[in-house]
């Protein structure tokens, strides 16, 4: 009966030990990876499923780290979701906020993730200038420490409209998430020298808070190299809700 409870807690000590000693923004990438090229992902869930709060924390304790992990695992589940059932995209509203990722101990929704944690607790529908009043343990612990603007042009809902999927890493965040953002506002903007006046992607108002308002938007066009000059006007194109997976896009290392 000794050498049994000595060998049930050497198992459970080794067991807790080797999940938090999992690279997750690895396992992120190779879910998404394996979602590409259309090959078996289970082993990713699986570890997904049984991660805890604190494996999360402790593995996820830069920006870098937590935004990489939380946009591949965003992008991965919209699409293993709409491919498994695309009808869920009939009614936006419940298909974003509804709880259906089970990961670090809680079932989240795709809200959760952008606009609670990717976004820093931001209230959804406000432009990006509120705050959320009241915010989860798991929230706080989970999220960002400072929102990049750049996660709107990275985050892939599953409509035509969408920046594509690319996979991203701690390590080289910040030019991957460069070099999306100019190719999608290049293909998202045109620009008419003669009124000065940029039309742009619908996410610049929608968000326009977390882009420092207006102005911040026009400055963003002008120092990415989408228009010749910072534009006076900035309209908005009207966003394609047309439900298109497998737009994927890799990223030159």
């Amino acid at each position: 009966m000794k050498n049994f409870i000595i060998s049930f807690l050497f198992l459970s000590v080794f067991s807790i030990s080797a999940q938090s000693n999992v690279n997750y923004n690895k396992v992120s990438e190779n879910l998404l990876q394996n979602i590409m090229e259309d090959t078996p992902y289970n082993s990713q869930l699986k570890i997904l499923t049984e991660s805890t709060l604190d494996d999360l924390t402790s593995a996820l304790e830069t920006d870098q780290k937590k935004i990489a992990f939380w946009v591949n695992i965003y992008n991965a589940f919209i699409q293993i979701s709409l491919t498994e059932n695309p009808d869920l995209y009939q009614d936006k509203g419940k298909f974003f906020s509804e709880e259906r990722i089970k990961i670090a101990g809680e079932i989240l929704s795709f809200d959760d993730i952008e606009h609670g944690i990717i976004r820093k607790s931001k209230v959804k529908i406000s432009l990006g200038y509120l705050d959320k009043w009241f915010v989860a343990k798991w929230e706080r612990k989970l999220r960002v420490n400072h929102l990049d603007w750049r996660i709107h042009f990275a985050l892939n809902c599953g409509a035509k409209s969408c920046p594509p999927v690319a996979i991203y890493s701690a390590e080289n965040l910040d030019n991957e998430f460069d070099f999306m953002t100019k190719e999608y506002l290049k293909e998202q903007t045109t620009y008419n020298k003669e009124t000065k006046t940029a039309t742009s992607v619908a996410l610049m108002s929608w968000f326009r808070g977390d882009f420092g308002g207006n102005s911040g938007a026009r400055e963003i066009l002008f120092d990415y190299g989408i228009t010749p000059e910072i534009p006076k006007e900035l309209d908005f194109k009207t966003y394609d809700w047309t439900l298109l997976l497998e737009n994927y896009r890799t990223i030159p290392k």
